[in-house]
């Protein structure tokens, strides 16, 4: 079973397996914001089809802000539940306008992490995994996002339960490396939980933390049941 104190060689072994991440923005804050609220319940293809005609449909987010929720509806259809993430949009956007003419969310790198992440919960539709991807890829900021992906891998390696809050194996895995370490850990979990620790049949035999995993003593323990995932 894997511990925290587990946390720092858990992430070398991924380094060594999948090289060193370096943070690099992609989107500025609001539209990292605004893309994770669209890309809940769907697929990363349906996310930046959606993200890609709201923007092309509505050149400044001042125009999102004026929209009509109907006219915002038929922009993001294809992210699916349009209906409920239409106004959520509109009212996020209405809110980063609040705060600057330009809506740039970069006052938030000023804040402390804590409340930081406390202004984006606020929002409409944004939890505790949406306001950490902003913080962490939007903003550059050592918070650790963690999606079904990251904890189903923590589940399977000891370092949470099934039931933990994301918000609880946040913490636990930020308090165990340094912060400069934590984009690169985030997405080599990503990446690990994508290529090796699928949610089923996961690849334990070439796993390189499987000396370290719950999942894998369990799995190995049970000889029919490993043989039957070979196949």
């Amino acid at each position: 079973m894997a511990s925290p104190q587990d946390i720092p060689e858990i992430a070398a072994r991924l380094a060594e397996a999948f090289g060193t991440p370096v943070w690099e923005r992609d989107l500025d804050p609001l539209s990292e914001l605004i893309h994770n609220v669209l890309g809940q319940h769907t697929t990363g293809a349906n996310t930046r089809r959606a993200y890609a005609q709201l923007r092309e449909r509505f050149p400044t987010w001042n125009d999102v802000a004026a929209a009509d929720d109907e006219v915002i509806v038929s922009a993001i259809a294809c992210a699916g539940l349009a209906r409920l993430k239409a106004p959520r949009v509109r009212r996020i956007v209405q809110r980063a306008l609040e705060e600057n003419d330009d809506a740039d969310l970069g006052f938030l790198s000023d804040m402390p992490v804590q409340e930081a992440m406390a202004w984006l919960k606020e929002l409409p539709g944004v939890g505790q995994t949406t306001a950490a991807c902003v913080l962490l890829f939007g903003l550059g900021r050592s918070v650790m996002p963690v999606n079904t992906g990251v904890h189903r891998v923590a589940a399977r390696l000891g370092l949470a339960e099934q039931r933990d809050r994301a918000e609880d194996v946040q913490r636990v895995l930020e308090a165990a490396i340094a912060p400069e370490d934590v984009y690169a850990l985030h997405v080599n979990l990503i990446r690990f939980g994508r290529q090796i620790c699928l949610p089923s049949e996961p690849l334990c035999e070439i796993c390189p933390l499987n000396d370290l995993c719950d999942y894998f003593r369990g799995f190995s323990s049970k000889p029919q049941m490993h043989a039957d995932a070979r196949r």
